[in-house]
């Protein structure tokens, strides 16, 4: 099923694609839907290609009105093309399927009323489920599609929605329609869309910078939309209209925009064309934390970046996936902050994207950011750290350094010359060149064409009298990737002020390059209280305190003043933590001791995240316990003080929850759940009774009648998530062997129900449950992936890695299955070579928290 660059690259060349007419039956049952596919196509006489469709079978292929032998030209997977004219009509008739792996046409039934809700998710290479199609982005092409289904159905797709003629009474059992969508513009066939079943919505519109009323709708299963939050959806969608329209210069492309909350969805959103898909957690049932509702703001905000930058003008081939993403990356944390209310969205971008890119750049399968694309499993595996924060911390870097109106014009630029086109990286970075008079080609070469995060470290030194004489940033890079950049940066000086805080009091804006970069402008400054270099957080690079800066941050956290440079100390301590630079219990007391005085909910969650890694991976095994249950109390002390209703009051609960373990905590823990015990503000709605009730089951205080229980009370689709989350999380041997079979024995599980055990499955407080399956981890790899789709794959080489057993042992275990994987599944190699090295970080870190 693989495609590569060199296949594409020849197809491209031999044809061109003018439209697609898709006629889909939707009424065959719950297994297959018919798919008959009309191409139009021009290409080189006399040649011969191939086009992609995975179907069930092939009925009928016909070829410039000669009939093609389906069992000869197709395998299920490709359909050949022989000896093809100037101008060719292709028609394919088959069935295909249905799936429950969140890839392709994806079929979902609610319990809680039985009705049936499909969705399609396409990238990377995944509308060939659907129908016949020149699977690559840049044969782009218009579609039309004609969709058969249940008369009760709305049916939705990136044209507006037309009126469905019904079929006559005696044509069809159930009653059905038929809706005949008008042709889409130009587009790539990975971001066209089909969301079909008895969807509700609430609708409202919008005026275009030309002119044009855009129709708006926000959709969800009928059994959600009583939390369904559209007014805050509409909100966004206006503000980032305004702002985008206005940065690009460019009106919205397309006729309508619908958002659609869909069940088990596999990424937080896609950018189908005028008809995004979101994950349905984003439909709260009850209180979440803020971070988690500006999360939400920024992928509606994110997604629509997307209809210009990937949808309006697309990327050649997918090595460019990076700019695709980072470009919206960036742009949606440029809007939040600039025309939302999540003014603080910087906050939130590094200590949320940027230490991801952190973490994704110092393991061993870091990559460029341009990556070498050669096939579509390397797509697959390159949706990383990688392609989405560190290129947008990079654009970013970009923007301080060409200047924000000089980027935004090369931008407007860009769209100008290419909507509806395909380009690459050079025809962006040459509108950019020409709008600022800055030369990128060698900023181009070390930063995006070479791989690693470089350190920077203030070099300093001061008379009797506390006043700078020298002061210079030291840079440093690992010897693998050795290459030292050029940042853009500032230096920021924090003092005292007479409120008690540590706020800013002295700034310098400057470029660093090579090994040590004097910066005169500090000579003669008095000495401040603390020295932050990357104040503003406008460079990439991993950020060391100078000693006395270190003492005093580590001592004064709360007492800064600003949230962003607090992040950035908080960011460097954590880096220092991951590096074993620092012993793991010095982090979680800093943690523990800081974080009630934390006043961004991103933050707050990131640290919480942090604090339990910490706990779990690097603290010395001997000290593991009793410093997760002094933990826990401290977050128990933490929720009880915070405000009631806050945030924090929220996470803290949560946090306290996954710790708990003792005796006196799990009795806590129980108490909130029946309702002895009431926290005053503290909402205890379904999500969170499943939180508490799956704290207890790992503590083995609650077991199987209890989980049937609590899905009785709430019998949906989220319900039955978290009932196997915490059926898996049983600490028996019995449950953790069923949870297997269903999971890599069986395979029958769909996409969430899947990933809901596997979380399920390794929270144990005893890891002695996991060591049966360590050696039956690595048995099984080679049928899941040669079995599996890749995501449902993907989900079980990281998720069942024995992780928890973070020994050498795991280590030497998985260094022979690689050994003996040889060049075969490089995409299976990278994942578990980025497995090990969390072991082997975590034994390190162990070490030095001895």
């Amino acid at each position: 099923m693989n495609l590569t660059r060199a296949e594409a690259r020849e197809r491209a060349e031999l044809i061109s694609v003018e439209s697609y007419d898709i006629n889909l039956d939707l009424t065959r049952g719950d297994e297959v839907f018919g798919s008959t596919t009309v191409v139009r196509f021009g290409a080189q006489p006399g040649a011969s290609t191939f086009i992609d469709a995975v179907t069930s079978k092939v009925h009928r292929v016909t070829l410039n009105g000669v009939s093609l032998d389906p069992e000869e030209v197709s395998d299920g997977v490709r359909i050949q093309l022989p000896n093809l004219a100037a101008s060719n009509e292709l028609v394919v008739e088959a069935d295909a399927l249905y799936m429950n792996t969140g890839e392709g046409l994806h079929r979902f039934v609610d319990p809680v009323d039985n009705e049936v809700y499909l969705y399609s998710q396409f990238e990377v290479p995944d509308s060939r489920r659907m129908f016949a199609v020149f699977e690559q982005p840049d044969l782009k092409a218009t579609f039309r599609f004609t969709v058969t289904a249940p008369e009760h159905w709305d049916v939705i797709s990136n044209s507006p929605t037309p009126e469905p003629v019904r079929a006559s009474a005696e044509d069809s059992a159930e009653p059905s329609a038929t809706w005949s969508f008008e042709p889409t513009p130009r587009i790539s066939s990975y971001i066209t869309a089909l969301i079909a079943g008895p969807y509700q919505s609430v609708r409202s519109e919008l005026t275009s910078s030309d002119g044009r009323t855009i129709p708006l709708g926000v959709f969800a299963r009928k059994s959600l939309m009583e939390y369904l939050d559209a007014e805050n959806i509409f909100e966004l969608t206006r503000q980032g209209f305004e702002f985008y329209e206005a940065q690009f210069g460019t009106p919205y492309p397309f006729e309508k925009y619908d958002q659609l909350f869909v069940p088990e969805f596999n990424a937080g959103a896609m950018e189908n064309a005028g008809a995004v898909t979101f994950l349905e957690s984003y439909v709260f049932r009850g209180r979440v934390p803020d971070a988690t509702v500006e999360r939400r703001a920024i992928t509606v905000l994110h997604e629509l970046a997307h209809m210009w930058f990937g949808d309006l003008v697309t990327m050649r081939w997918w090595n460019d996936l990076w700019l695709n993403e980072s470009f919206a990356e960036f742009m949606s944390a440029l809007a939040a902050a600039e025309a939302t209310e999540f003014k603080q969205a910087w906050t939130t971008f590094a200590s949320m994207e940027k230490a991801w890119a952190y973490r994704q750049d110092q393991l061993p399968t870091t990559h460029p950011i341009v990556a070498e694309i050669r096939d579509l499993e390397d797509v697959q595996v390159n949706f990383d750290g990688i392609t989405y924060a560190k290129g947008a911390s990079v654009l970013k870097q970009l923007v301080a350094w060409v200047g924000q109106d000089k980027f935004m014009q090369g931008v407007r630029e860009y769209f100008g010359k290419h909507s509806w086109g395909n380009t690459e990286l050079s025809d962006l970075l040459s509108e950019l060149e020409a709008a600022s008079g800055r030369d990128l080609s060698q900023w181009s070469a070390q930063w995006l064409e070479t791989a690693g995060v470089n350190a920077l470290r203030p070099v300093i030194d001061s008379d009797d009298d506390g006043v700078i004489t020298s002061f210079a940033v030291a840079q440093s890079a690992v010897a693998e990737y050795p290459t030292l950049r050029p940042h853009r940066l500032a230096v920021g000086f924090y003092n005292t002020g007479e409120d008690g805080k540590l706020s800013r009091t002295h700034r310098v804006e400057l470029d660093v390059d090579g090994e040590l970069t004097p910066v005169p402008e500090l000579v003669g400054q008095p000495r401040p209280e603390l020295i932050l270099l990357n104040d503003d957080d406008l460079a990439y690079a991993k950020i060391r305190l100078d000693d006395a800066s270190w003492r005093l941050a580590t001592r004064r956290l709360r007492d800064i003043a600003e949230s962003l440079p607090r992040t950035l100390v908080w960011a460097s301590a954590w880096d220092a933590t991951r590096d074993g630079e620092i012993p793991a219990r010095n982090y979680v007391e800093l943690v523990l001791q800081n974080i009630a005085s934390e006043s961004d909910s991103s933050v707050v969650q990131v640290l919480l995240r942090q604090l339990a890694t910490t706990l779990t991976f690097y603290v010395a095994p001997q000290d593991r316990e009793p410093m997760t249950a002094a933990a826990a109390d401290s977050l128990w002390d933490l929720a009880r003080a915070a405000a009631p209703g806050s945030d924090s009051q929220l996470q803290f609960v949560k946090a306290f929850a996954a710790h708990a373990q003792t005796p006196e905590q799990l009795d806590e823990v129980a108490a909130l759940l029946s309702g002895n015990l009431v926290l005053d503000g503290l909402e205890v709605g379904s999500d969170l009774r499943w939180e508490l009730l799956t704290a207890l089951v790992a503590g083995d205080r609650m077991g199987e009648a209890d989980i049937a229980a609590e899905l009785e009370r709430d019998a949906t689709a989220t319900g039955q998530l978290a009932a196997a989350g915490a059926r898996a999380a049983l600490p028996s041997a019995e449950a953790k062997a069923a949870a297997w079979e269903a999971i890599v024995v069986r395979s029958d599980l769909p996409n969430a129900a899947q990933r809901a055990a596997i979380g399920g499955f390794s929270r144990v407080h005893d890891t002695a449950l996991l060591e049966p399956y360590a050696e039956r981890y690595f048995d099984s790899l080679r049928e899941v992936w040669a079995t599996r789709t890749h995501e449902i794959a993907q989900q079980i080489v990281v998720g069942l890695y024995p992780a928890r057993l973070t020994t050498q042992e795991t280590v030497d275990r998985t260094d022979a299955f690689l050994n003996s994987l040889g060049d075969e599944a490089p995409a299976l190699r990278r994942l578990l070579l980025e497995n090990r090295d969390g072991v082997v970080r975590a034994l390190k870190a162990q070490s030095a928290d001895r």
